[in-house]
């Protein structure tokens, strides 16, 4: 008999081979295997006829192989498969699909499931491009009863590859899942009851169905369930399943809260000697919204435990300012305060800027950088004024957790630009020796919808700066193809002669690579760069070739048109368009001192125009550049566009950012191009940036602290995660009194043992 916690490998068909594999997927037991839910269904009952298909329509169609044939091109070789019913027929191609050779046999039933488009070359027919297949059981009664029961003639769950292979030498397909899932189901539901996970008066309250089934309808939905509701997640089983997995979410991140209250911080004092400094070092007119987030944060710093607050306001409102006032706050109060940033060149510029406002005060403060681009003499020497408690602000990079850095008395702790950094990241920093725990401020000028925000940065309370100072005026935004380059590059000129300032950004420092991070949709089109490809093998270029043109034919864009590189550009618009101007290059793979001096004397005003790639994407400050001009626009995500674009527009002189594109644009591309020409406003775009994106790639890195949802999506899920959000309030804050002490003891042990362990919640 089996139970949730059996162990996988112990199930008949899976074995110790299998076992390991479907552990590298993150399932362990039975209950694992369970929530791997399908990832769409296919209505076999009832499929789409080829009939009624539609141009541009994802459809699942059922029919019959009628031919096929392997077909070798210039490129590479593409494997078509023609299917039909009646008079009607579609056809099929992979790219590279030698490997489907001897798949299809004439007469077999096929179901596939892709997008139709029509075909050009037979009119009135169809195709479906790279589409997804599965080759069904024969209707005879040779065949398997369990396989016609569960691939034929009924709602289909198709589930993502597991992984591994079986003992035969096939692959853990979706088929090979739905077998094994069904088995597991039918024998649960012959024992006994599986715990149930949630109290039943919640259930009942909100209308849900029990676990068991909850599970079985999301895997083998019965027949008449609507097929919109399946596909979008809203049947009353999958709705049951992303409560519960929402509802444990908030639940760790409401305690993580209520324990971080009962710790003991420092109550800052913010009396007559405070609002002095700050007035006498920071003589500037804050806007509203700035004086309003000053006020949440003093609030928080005068209480006697720890405040975690998420800072955020658009590029260019001030949040670096409002953190100043706050690290003043601390150290007035006798503490020190550190700032974390991402990047060399940000870190540096904190510093120096900190160093000219804090020396307009009467006080003399103590302000010190580390990074790591130091030399060990001067790492040396800052760590002892840290520990000695002489470095009343310390400044740095993930240098600052990484060297051995004590604290005399740390107060504060603020991290710009938190989305770079991993939460241990920042729970390393919290947990410094030195004092009491300190205040952390968490910045980010990457606008986060509310609904990520809650789940990020569910232990941090949000500010939001949304204002602009006076005198920022908007950024006059231009999309303009690559064939008129020549008027883009005349046009930066005349901005250099009226003397402005511009950037040039580029997606790669030199020529495809793989080291490369900066291109967010690289994999819409990676296109061939010949000069580097003449360099390798014949093997490797054509494998490299064939992979571009597949991605490339997919994203509808030329496979052939290479990226063109900062290096490489540098060189040809200095010896060309800009020929008689001052022209620097600057990118990640410079020493840190080159990149520094670099930017110094971009900053100067020693260097016109600055080709970069997307390293000057956070917090360089040139007020006299007024022009952006970002090559291969379409490459690039909404969050990185907007953040550069906000490196101009920093001055009171009209600014400008040029969007310049390639000759094919896929269609997410053209929503993202046309969203940065129409909106400026970054919680639109951040928006839109999560709809194409989603949660798990929205900051561009897994380290986030985004959990791994297995069965919610935060974009689909919102109104369910504000129920589990108010329900895990309730029971946190002791006000869910139609629970049994059972009940409880099951939420308690539920949270401690399956979400402790998958996100580390309750424990900050």
């Amino acid at each position: 008999m089996i139970a949730l916690g059996t162990p996988v490998q112990q199930l008949k068909g899976v074995g110790p081979r299998n076992g390991e594999a479907l552990a590298r997927r993150g399932v362990h037991t039975v209950e694992d295997l369970l929530y791997h839910l399908p990832f769409r269904y296919e209505d076999r009952l009832h499929p789409k006829p080829l009939s009624e298909l539609v141009a541009g329509e994802t459809a699942s169609i059922i029919a019959e192989v009628r031919g096929s044939a392997l077909l070798y091109t210039r490129r590479q070789p593409i494997f078509e498969l023609t299917v039909g019913h009646g008079l009607q027929s579609l056809t099929a191609s992979w790219f590279g699909g030698v490997y489907l050779k001897d798949r299809f046999k004439l007469g077999d039933m096929v179901a596939l499931y892709g997008r139709a488009e029509p075909s050009r070359s037979q009119g009135g027919r169809f195709k479906m491009i790279q589409p997804q297949f599965e080759v069904l059981p024969a209707a005879s009664g040779d065949s398997d009863p369990l396989e016609r029961l569960l691939e034929v003639g009924r709602i289909v769950p198709v589930y993502e590859s597991l992984g591994g292979t079986t003992q035969s030498g096939a692959r853990l397909t979706s088929r090979w899942a739905r077998r094994l899932l069904w088995q597991v189901l039918e024998a649960l539901a012959q024992g006994p009851p599986i715990p149930e996970v949630l109290p039943s008066a919640m259930l009942q309250r909100l209308g849900l169905p029990g676990r068991l089934q909850a599970l079985r309808e999301t895997h083998f939905p019965p027949e008449g369930t609507p097929m919109q509701e399946l596909q979008e997640f809203r049947t009353a089983a999958q709705q049951r399943l992303v409560f519960e997995e929402l509802f444990y979410l908030e639940l760790g991140l409401e305690l993580k809260r209520k324990r971080l209250r009962e710790r003991d911080g420092t109550a800052f004092q913010t009396g007559e000697l405070v609002r002095d400094a700050l007035k006498q070092v920071l003589p500037f007119r804050p806007t509203a919204a700035q004086k309003r987030v000053l006020r949440e944060i003093v609030d928080d710093m005068r209480k006697p435990t720890p405040m975690r607050r998420l800072l955020q306001g658009d590029v260019g409102s001030g949040k670096t300012i409002v953190a100043l006032q706050a690290a003043l706050i601390a150290i007035e109060n006798g503490s020190q305060a550190v700032l974390m940033a991402p990047t060399e060149i940000l870190a540096t510029q904190h510093y120096l800027s900190a160093k000219k406002l804090l020396a307009k005060g009467a006080r003399r403060y103590q302000v010190t950088l580390l990074t790591g681009a130091l030399d060990d003499a001067s790492k040396r020497s800052a760590r002892a004024r840290i520990l000695r408690g002489e470095a009343e602000l310390i400044i740095g990079t993930q240098a600052l957790i990484q060297e051995k850095v004590d604290f005399a008395n740390l107060g504060l702790v603020i991290v710009d630009e938190q989305h770079r950094f991993g939460v241990r990241q920042r729970f390393t920093l919290m947990k410094k020796p030195g004092g009491n725990e300190p205040d952390v401020l968490v910045m980010t000028a990457t606008p986060i919808p509310r609904t990520l925000a809650m789940t990020i940065y569910g232990d941090l309370d949000v500010s939001v700066i949304d204002e602009l100072p006076p005198g920022r005026t908007p950024v006059v935004t231009r999309r303009v193809g690559q064939q008129k380059a020549s008027e883009v590059w005349e046009f930066v000129r005349k901005q250099v002669q009226r003397g402005r300032q511009a950037y040039v950004v580029y997606p790669l420092v030199e020529g495809p690579s793989e080291d490369q991070p900066q291109l967010d949709f690289a994999a819409e089109a990676a296109p061939i760069d010949t000069k580097s490809a003449a360099k390798k093998s014949a093997a490797k270029k054509g494998a490299r070739r064939g992979a571009a043109a597949k991605q490339a034919a997919l994203a509808g864009m030329d496979a052939r048109a290479p990226l063109r590189s900062a290096v490489e550009m540098y060189d040809d618009l200095r010896h060309g368009a800009f020929a008689d101007l001052r022209v620097g290059l600057l990118h990640g793979r410079m020493a840190a001192d080159e990149k520094e001096a670099t930017m110094g004397r971009f900053q100067r005003g020693e260097i016109d125009i600055l080709i970069a790639t997307t390293v000057i994407e956070v917090g360089v400050d040139v007020p006299n550049a007024t022009v952006m001009v970002i090559e291969h626009a379409e490459r690039f995500g909404l969050a990185q566009m907007h953040q550069l674009r906000g490196r101009v527009g920093r001055g009171a002189a009209k600014s400008y950012c040029v969007l310049m594109t390639g000759e094919r644009v896929s269609e997410e591309a053209e929503q993202r191009l046309d969203a940065m020409v129409r909106s400026q406003n970054g919680f639109e775009l951040a928006e839109l940036d999560l709809q194409q994106r989603g949660p798990g790639e929205f900051f561009g890195t897994r380290q986030a602290g985004m959990p791994d949802l297995r069965v919610a999506s935060l974009l689909r899920d919102r109104r369910m995660l504000e129920i589990a959000k108010a329900e895990a309030q309730d029971l946190a804050a002791g006000r869910l009194h139609d629970m049994t002490d059972a009940e409880r003891e099951m939420v308690r042990t539920q949270l401690k043992e399956q979400w402790q362990r998958r996100y580390g919640l309750v424990e900050a």
